[in-house]
C-alpha cells in the first residue's frame, strides 16, 4: 500500500479526531482552563492511525471490541499528551489519571466508531476507483451490510 492509499484511508479518523479534540478544548476554554486544543492533535493522529490500521486489516467494519481495547490505550496516552503539554499536572499520579482516562476512553471509542461507520463508507466510494485499499475495505463494509441484514 503505497502512502497515498494509507493517507485517504485514514483521513475520516483524522477529521474525527481533530473535531473531537477541538470541541474537547472549546469546552474546556468556556470553564477557564488553559486550551484543551492540544488533544486535536493526538486524537486526530490516533483517528488516522486507526483509519490505517482498519484497511490493512486489523480491526473489522461493525466490530467494536478490537476498535474499543485500541481507544482504551490511545485516548489515555493523547490525554497524557494534552495535560503534559498544558502544564495543568496530575493531582493524583500518572498511573490513577491513566487508569480514569482509559474509564473515560470507551465512551470516547463509542463516538469515535459510530461516526467513522457513518463517514467511512462514503469515503470510501468516492476513493474506490483510484484505490485498491479502499476498494478492499469498502467490500469489506459491504460484506459486513450483508451479513447483518440477513
Amino acid at each position: 500500500m503505497n502512502l497515498r492509499h494509507s493517507l485517504e484511508l485514514a483521513l475520516p479518523g483524522v477529521l474525527i479526531g481533530a473535531v473531537a479534540g477541538a470541541i474537547a478544548g472549546g469546552l474546556t476554554l468556556l470553564v477557564g482552563q488553559p486550551s484543551g486544543l492540544v488533544l486535536a492533535v493526538p486524537l486526530a493522529i490516533f483517528g488516522g492511525l486507526y483509519g490505517t490500521l482498519l484497511g490493512k486489516g486489523f480491526f473489522r467494519p461493525g466490530a467494536f471490541g478490537p476498535a474499543g481495547l485500541y481507544w482504551m490505550l490511545a485516548f489515555p496516552v493523547a490525554r497524557l499528551i494534552q495535560e503534559s503539554l498544558t502544564g495543568l499536572g496530575m493531582r493524583d499520579g500518572v498511573l490513577l489519571f491513566l487508569a480514569y482516562q482509559a474509564l473515560v476512553s470507551v465512551g470516547f471509542a463509542i463516538g469515535f466508531i459510530w461516526m467513522h461507520e457513518r463517514i467511512m463508507p462514503h469515503w470510501l466510494l468516492r476513493r474506490a476507483g483510484d484505490n485498491p485499499r479502499a476498494a478492499a475495505l469498502l467490500d469489506s463494509y459491504v460484506q459486513q451490510a450483508r451479513r447483518i441484514s440477513r
